[in-house]
């Protein structure tokens, strides 16, 4: 028992870098005592004591935020952040190094008996507000995005943002590189192109990116072929963009995204 604790509280320090110290976690982490009262309540349940289960977890619902049905299968070194609003079903079953956050829910889409509920892999993140309905399997490694509504099955190591739900494709590390050198020399912070946030606008951003990389490209060649042929035109500085001029864009974004 003491080996499992140790664990858990080993847990919260390599995913939780507001955490100081084991006292700490012990005593100020709902997300620690959701999961301590379910590892109770899941022994009363297999062990027949079905009311007495339900009993104990409704105590840590009340307690915490979370809950955690009886009959759920949580593995190890399991991680809730925050916890408040969490709702896990019967036949959900986790994985080990799992992380979730709060206002997630692995929940049902049918009334039938059964498996109903997700099964979630080692090493799977879901962001807060994200629900996971349904009786498939979120792939291990796969991150679910904030806010997400994911109802179909979930490849390994895959992304899942949106609703509904759809498995981000990454991009060209080669194209990325290309994007990031034109937004560094138009003195533009590209995070918003990041695939991590795929919103239209930052899709547009890219897009435009890419443009005016060819644009540059073939404005460069016209220049050598001008030169080659003795105009002058080319030598022209381009008006400079002063960091200045972006200060203002750049905060309010910093602004939103804080």
């Amino acid at each position: 028992m003491f080996e499992r604790l140790r664990e858990d509280i080993q847990s919260v320090f390599h995913r939780d870098p507001a955490a100081r110290n084991a006292f700490e976690v012990l005593t100020c982490y709902p997300g620690m005592h959701a999961i301590w009262i379910h590892r109770l309540s899941s022994a009363l349940w297999g062990m027949g004591w079905k009311w007495l289960a339900r009993l104990v977890s409704n105590f840590g619902r009340w307690l915490t935020g979370i809950e955690i049905h009886p009959g759920a299968k949580v593995g190890r070194r399991f991680f809730i952040d925050h916890g408040m609003g969490i709702v896990i079903g019967e036949t959900a079953e986790i994985g080990n190094d799992v992380t979730l956050y709060q206002g997630v829910t692995l929940g049902g889409t049918s009334w039938n008996k059964g498996k109903r509920h997700p099964t979630l892999e080692d090493g799977v993140v879901v962001g807060a507000g994200a629900k996971v309905l349904g009786p498939f399997t979120v792939g291990a490694g796969a991150k679910v995005g904030s806010n997400a509504v994911v109802t179909k099955a979930v490849p390994a190591g895959a992304t899942v943002v949106g609703i509904p739900g759809r498995i981000i494709v990454k991009s060209d590390d080669e194209q990325e590189a290309k994007r990031k050198a034109m937004a560094e020399k138009l003195g533009f912070d590209a995070y918003g192109v990041s695939e991590d946030m795929p919103d239209p606008v930052a899709r547009a951003i890219g897009q435009l990116l890419d443009h005016l990389q060819a644009v540059d490209g073939r404005l460069e060649d016209m220049c050598g072929a001008l030169k080659d042929l003795g105009s002058p035109y080319c030598a022209k500085d381009l008006p400079e963009l002063r960091e200045e001029d972006f200060a203002c864009v750049k905060g309010k974004d910093e602004s939103q995204a804080s």
